[in-house]
C-alpha cells in the first residue's frame, strides 16, 4: 500500500470518526419537537410564504423609543449637520411666516411639503426645520426604495424617524398611522411629488399632504428647496458641494368647503410661488401669484433639449448658480 492510499484511508476514518460524534451529540435533541424546533410538513402540502417585515409593513415603533431618540439626536447634531454645512451651505429663510406658531408654549403638529430634488433634501429639511418642531419630526419615505432591504429600514428608521409610505396612495392603514402619530405631538415631512425629479424639474404634485392635513387636522407648511438637484440629483454618481436655499411659506389649512384635490392644487401653488421667490424676490413673486404668472416648477410644454436648457438657464438664476467652483489641477509639464 502506498503512503498516498495509508493518508487516504486515515482522513476517512478520521472523518467517520467526526460525523459519529456529531450524530450522538444530536441524538438528545430527536426528543424534543415543536416549538424547540420547526414542526415537519406533510409530503404534499404547500406552505404559504411568511409575510414579508419590509417595505410597508415595516415596524418602526422601535425608532420612537428613548434610546433611538437619543442616537438620533446625535446623528442630527453631529455627522448631518457637517454633511449639510460642507455639501449643501444652506440658506434658511421664511421661518418669520411661521412665528405666530413657533412663539406658542407648545406648537402644533403640522406637515412641512416641500418640492424634491435630491437625497440631500431630508437631512437639509431636518436641519432647517426649527427646533420645536425637529425633535418630535417624522419623515415619510417610499417603503420600496428605503425599506426594501433591512440595513436600508433599519438605517432610515433610526437616522431619518422615517416610515414607510407608498408613494403613489395613502392607504388606510398608513393614513391612521399618521393620525396617531399626530395626536401624540409628531409632526410630518412629506414629498407631495412623490419621489425625485428625474429631470430636474419639478413634478405634479399627489394629494397625500392634502388629504392627511383633512385627516389629521394638521396644517401643512409649504417649502421650496433650490439648488440640491444640482449638487446631488438623480442619477449623478456622486455629489457636488454648492449652494442651497430654503424658503419656508405660510402655514395652510383646508377650508370647510375645500376637497382634498383642490386643497391639494393650492398647496402646489403656494410651493411655486415660493420658487419664483427663490429666483426673484417676494413683491415680484407675490405680484405674479396674484395674475397667476409664476413660472411652473414642471417646466416648460416642449422637450428635449430647449427643456434642458430652460433648466440651465434657470439654475443660473436661483442657488444652484452660486455653487463653488471646483478645484482644478493642472497638469504639470515640467
Amino acid at each position: 500500500m502506498s503512503a498516498a492510499d495509508r493518508y487516504l484511508r486515515s482522513g476517512q476514518r478520521a472523518v467517520g470518526k467526526v460525523e459519529r460524534a456529531v450524530q450522538r451529540a444530536a441524538r438528545p435533541l430527536r426528543s424534543y419537537g415543536f416549538p424547540y424546533r420547526a414542526p415537519n410538513v406533510p409530503r404534499g402540502v404547500e406552505m404559504p410564504a411568511e409575510p414579508s417585515r419590509l417595505g410597508a409593513a415595516y415596524d418602526t415603533e422601535w425608532a420612537r423609543g428613548p434610546l433611538a431618540r437619543a442616537a438620533r439626536g446625535v446623528i442630527t447634531e453631529g455627522p448631518m449637520r457637517l454633511l449639510v454645512a460642507g455639501v449643501a451651505n444652506p440658506d434658511v429663510t421664511g421661518l418669520d411666516r411661521l412665528s405666530d406658531l413657533t412663539r406658542l408654549d407648545d406648537p402644533p403638529p403640522v406637515i412641512f411639503a416641500p418640492n424634491h430634488h435630491s437625497h440631500v433634501d431630508t437631512a437639509l429639511m431636518i436641519r432647517s426645520i426649527p427646533m420645536c418642531w425637529r425633535r418630535e419630526l417624522v419623515v415619510a419615505a417610499a417603503a420600496d426604495y428605503f425599506f426594501d432591504k433591512q440595513w436600508k429600514a433599519t438605517l432610515s428608521a433610526l437616522s431619518l424617524n422615517a416610515i414607510p409610505i407608498d408613494r403613489e396612495v395613502t392607504g388606510r392603514r398608513s393614513s391612521d398611522m399618521f393620525r396617531d402619530l399626530v395626536a401624540d405631538g409628531h409632526s410630518l415631512l412629506i414629498y407631495p411629488e412623490g419621489g425625485r425629479s428625474p429631470d430636474g424639474w419639478g413634478q405634479e404634485f399627489k394629494g397625500g399632504a392634502a388629504y392627511l392635513s383633512s385627516r389629521t387636522g394638521a396644517a401643512v407648511v409649504p417649502v421650496f428647496i433650490d439648488g440640491t438637484g444640482a449638487i446631488y440629483g438623480k442619477g449623478m454618481k456622486r455629489p457636488k458641494p454648492g449652494k442651497t436655499k430654503v424658503i419656508f411659506g405660510t402655514a395652510m389649512q383646508p377650508t370647510a368647503d375645500e376637497n382634498t384635490r383642490r386643497f391639494n392644487a393650492r398647496i402646489e401653488s403656494a410651493v411655486t410661488r415660493l420658487g419664483d421667490e427663490a429666483i426673484t424676490d417676494y413683491w415680484t413673486a407675490t405680484r405674479r401669484a396674484a395674475s397667476g404668472t409664476n413660472p411652473k416648477l414642471t417646466g416648460p410644454e416642449f422637450n428635449g433639449w430647449r427643456r434642458q436648457w430652460e433648466l440651465s438657464e434657470r439654475r443660473k438664476l436661483g442657488a444652484a448658480g452660486l455653487r463653488r467652483r471646483q478645484k482644478r489641477r493642472w497638469p504639470d509639464l515640467g
